[in-house]
């Protein structure tokens, strides 16, 4: 299976001030996870690893009865799930995981399409040209190798390790807090329709040469060809994803 980096597990920190000859120190006290943030932290990770598929329901017994808490932290950590997304009220049943339909990936990808555009002309426009000129040779490099010889899982995974530090990069240089916090919570969703799509070699080989064109626009400061060519892996992307997930006999694009 391939991995893919997740956010991390949010820590709670507080600082106290030690004075050692007159200087002083500040010292981070870490608080751990709450057993709600535990409880969110496994359900979110069983979702996005395929282990909970869509449609399953979520029950507060049930579940508290697997993980070994009470029902108080399941309720918090399901009530999270249901704000990011990831699980949707269902009559009766209480919430059940969020289906992966066309609309679904529709609505994902056409709000991703407005969100990353704007990241990628506000990089362009106020990014470190070298920073992305490197990452436009990385990408080469990959590219070369998905044409060559076959890869290996971990390959793969370092791969879109690349891609997670090219779309930190690109965070960064929009120097716009909110547009990162709307494309970070879009991101999760993303990383469903990742794993559920897979990933064949001619995909990646072209993912690689569309995000080497992305970086390249950036760092020359183009910002229309880092717009139209981040539509473009987009749109791509998305296309990818129904042809994979389609059984074939149904997929007009097959037939």
């Amino acid at each position: 299976m391939y991995t893919y980096e997740r956010e991390p597990t949010r820590v709670h920190a507080h600082f106290a001030l030690t004075r050692n000859h007159g200087v002083y120190t500040a010292c981070m006290l870490t608080t751990p996870p709450t057993a709600a943030g535990r409880v969110y932290a496994q359900l979110r990770s069983e979702i996005l690893d395929g282990v909970l598929p869509p449609g399953t329901p979520l029950f507060e017994v049930e579940q508290s009865e697997r993980l070994g808490v009470s029902r108080t932290p399941v309720r918090e950590a399901l009530s999270r799930l249901a704000a990011e997304g990831l699980a949707e009220p269902s009559g009766k049943r209480g919430l059940v995981i969020t289906q992966v339909d066309d609309r679904y990936v529709r609505s994902l990808f056409e709000q991703r399409s407005c969100l990353e555009s704007q990241a990628a002309q506000l990089a362009a426009l106020r990014g470190e040209p070298a920073v992305f000129a490197e990452f436009g040779d990385h990408f080469t490099q990959w590219h070369d190798l998905f044409r060559g010889a076959a890869v290996s899982d971990g390959q793969v995974s370092d791969y879109f390790a690349l891609i997670r530090r090219f779309d930190e990069a690109v965070n960064e240089a929009t120097d716009n807090a909110f547009l990162v916090d709307a494309m970070e919570n879009l991101r999760t969703h993303v990383a469903r329709v990742r794993r559920m799509a897979g990933h064949s070699r001619s995909r990646l080989e072209a993912s690689a040469s569309e995000h080497a064109l992305i970086a390249r626009a950036i760092s020359r400061r183009d910002a229309a060809l880092s717009v139209h060519a981040t539509r473009v892996h987009l749109h791509n992307s998305v296309e990818h994803f129904r042809r994979s997930w389609r059984p074939a006999e149904t997929d007009p694009a097959e037939g």
